[in-house]
């Protein structure tokens, strides 16, 4: 027979792994956000700059992670001790010994010091990378690298030393009663209001403005890497909001028992409506300003909803997590046109009115909608002990004054000198060719239609058949010049029908033009615009011996769709013709 034996567990060790289990589960959803960083903001911007946008997103983490991770952490430590009343020598400034650490779990084993600290850090590069977004379009890299830096090893640090970090004391605003759980203010408010405030320090991008300060639109390249990059950070901010409810076992008289996940029900409950209500309330006044439901307000408004949500969803009603979703994200289009049309600062990816202002709606208003110890509601709106949640309204305007203070000095300070050095802004001809270019030597969309068709001699396959490409000419035949203009969707067709009839050899150019097509209304955040120059590709090819009839046909065959749109074919003579390499000339050279 076999033998139960009863096993002895220690209830602090499950406590401990458990909770390191779930920190860890959270970093790493915090860290994912950052795909969803890149992705929201470079479908934000031209094609043009869309690999600065993705390297500034790289860069952002591996700098401000290195800096955060030898200084930055000591540094909130140190000044959040400084103010709260504890203890802190200056020698503590290095990461080390960051309140929860010390150099000798180096080598003893512990892990927690450790996890908690990369915890710290994810957030701290959150706030970092909002700022990109902002400055996108016409800020030099080495500028905006830079200002990470200094966001990394001090501002970002002071500002959580004064609501979350003091060791052997509590943190100045939080000792006044100022509430901020996952980061409403300290993270997406500073990283908004920094975003803001560089944005206006560099001034707009070229053309974004006429002359008599009418706001000019300026779509983004990509709507779907918006979208998708919106919903990425969703997917993320369940690490953000429900993560930092990282405790959630504490071991008491020998046994287990809830600690922060006490909560986590009305976390992940007020996560998830701000979220859905931000993006009702986004579409319904863009729809109420603009006649449709624009897209993009949507996706950012459901982002906005998360922010408004951030710092209160530990404290909030399920009333209060619809309400504040739906406030955030309703101010979103508001605000972006009171800063593009009134404060004339061209926030490229509207960072403010995501990050900044909603941060600082949800975190002042809260009390409205407050519980009360585990009740389902209370607040001033549901008729609670209104005098107790009215009183929360002070320090939480105190805290979020102090913290936009400090954010926009520091920040203007920043940028301020390097606007003075010349080494804010990139130059105008960089400016318009695209800091792809400018600042890293490539261009993320090199081609046109489908690469695989190939169009310069050799065998291609396609679909079973196998041409064998040549260049045209070799007889005493008279040269002419076939342009097409066609869809850009058509071009693969064309170069495969070409390849067919035997004319391989062509040039191809992007171009744009209006003719039969009828003009479009095109909308960018609310902003309509006419399209009355289409995006065409011109296909240019000279032929000798291949009948010209059979080039046009089968560009005519392989470009038609039968809607106004599909192009043009027009046949020109050729005078001669001259090979560089070899020097033929007439249709030997073609």
């Amino acid at each position: 027979m076999i033998e139960h034996v009863l096993l002895e567990i220690d209830p602090g060790v499950v406590a401990e792994g458990t909770n390191l289990l779930w920190a860890l589960v959270a970093i790493f959803l915090i860290f994912f956000m950052h795909a969803g960083f890149a992705m929201l903001e470079s479908g934000q911007v031209r094609a043009k700059n869309v690999a600065n946008q993705l390297t500034k997103n790289m860069l952002t983490w591996a700098i401000g992670i290195v800096v955060f991770f030898i200084a930055g952490m000591g540094i909130a430590n140190y000044v959040g001790a400084s103010l709260g009343g504890g203890s802190y020598s200056l020698g503590d400034l290095t990461m080390f010994d960051p309140g929860v650490m010390a150099l000798s779990d180096l080598t003893d084993g512990s892990s927690s010091g450790w996890v908690m600290w990369v915890f710290s850090a994810v957030f701290a590069m959150t706030a970092a990378t909002i700022v990109s977004g902002a400055v996108a379009g016409r800020a030099k890299l080495r500028a905006y690298l830079g200002y990470t830096f200094l966001l990394a090893l001090v501002i970002y640090p002071v500002v959580s030393a004064m609501v979350w970090y003091a060791p052997g004391g509590i943190p100045l605003l939080t000792d006044l009663g100022f509430h901020d759980f996952a980061g409403g203010m300290v993270v997406h408010g500073v990283g908004g209001i920094a975003g803001l405030t560089a944005a206006y320090v560099l001034g707009a991008r070229m053309d974004r403005y006429d002359d008599d300060g009418t706001p000019k639109v300026i779509p983004g390249h990509s709507m779907t890497f918006a979208v998708l990059g919106a919903m990425i950070l969703a997917f993320g901010w369940y690490g953000f909001n429900v993560g930092t409810a990282a405790t959630v076992f504490i071991a008491e008289g020998g046994e287990l028992a809830l600690d922060a996940y006490a909560f986590v029900g009305r976390v992940v409950m007020s996560t998830t409506l701000g979220m859905t209500m931000g993006a009702l309330g986004a579409g319904l006044v863009a729809w109420y300003m603009t006649g449709k439901v624009d897209t993009l307000y949507v996706a950012n408004g459901l982002l906005a909803g998360l922010v408004g949500v951030t710092g209160v969803a530990d404290v909030i009603t399920p009333m209060g997590a619809l309400a504040l979703g739906l406030l955030a994200g309703a101010q979103l289009p508001i605000v972006f046109k009171f800063v593009e049309q009134y404060l004339k600062i061209d926030d490229v990816c509207a960072v403010f009115p995501v990050h900044g202002s909603a941060g600082v709606l949800g975190i002042v208003l809260y009390p409205l909608w407050s519980v009360d110890g585990t009740a389902v509601g209370d607040g001033i709106i549901a008729g609670g002990i209104v005098s107790i949640e009215a009183a929360q309204f002070a320090p939480q305007i105190i805290g979020t004054v102090v913290i936009t203070v400090w954010t926009v000095a520091t920040t203007a300070a920043v940028w301020g000198v390097f606007k003075l050095a010349g080494q804010a802004r990139v130059s105008e001809s960089h400016e318009r060719d695209g800091l792809d270019l400018s600042e890293h030597g490539v261009d993320t969309y090199p081609e046109f239609g489908d690469p695989t068709a190939a169009t310069d001699g050799g065998v291609r396959t396609d679909g079973g058949r196998v041409y064998d490409l040549r260049p045209d000419g070799g007889t005493e035949s008279a040269l002419a010049m076939v342009t097409a203009i066609v869809r850009p969707d058509r071009l693969t067709e064309v170069k495969g029908a070409l390849a067919e009839a035997g004319a391989p050899s062509l040039t191809v150019t992007n171009v744009s033009g209006r003719g039969s097509q009828p003009t479009k209304t095109g909308q960018w955040r609310g902003e309509t615009y006419t399209v009355d120059l289409h995006q065409k590709v011109k296909i240019e090819c000279v032929v000798a011996d291949t009948p010209v009839d059979d080039v046009v046909a089968a560009i005519q065959e392989a470009a038609h769709t039968g809607e106004p749109g599909d192009g043009k074919i027009f046949v020109l003579p050729v005078t001669d013709a001259f090979q560089i390499r070899t020097g033929e000339t007439g249709t030997e050279a073609v």
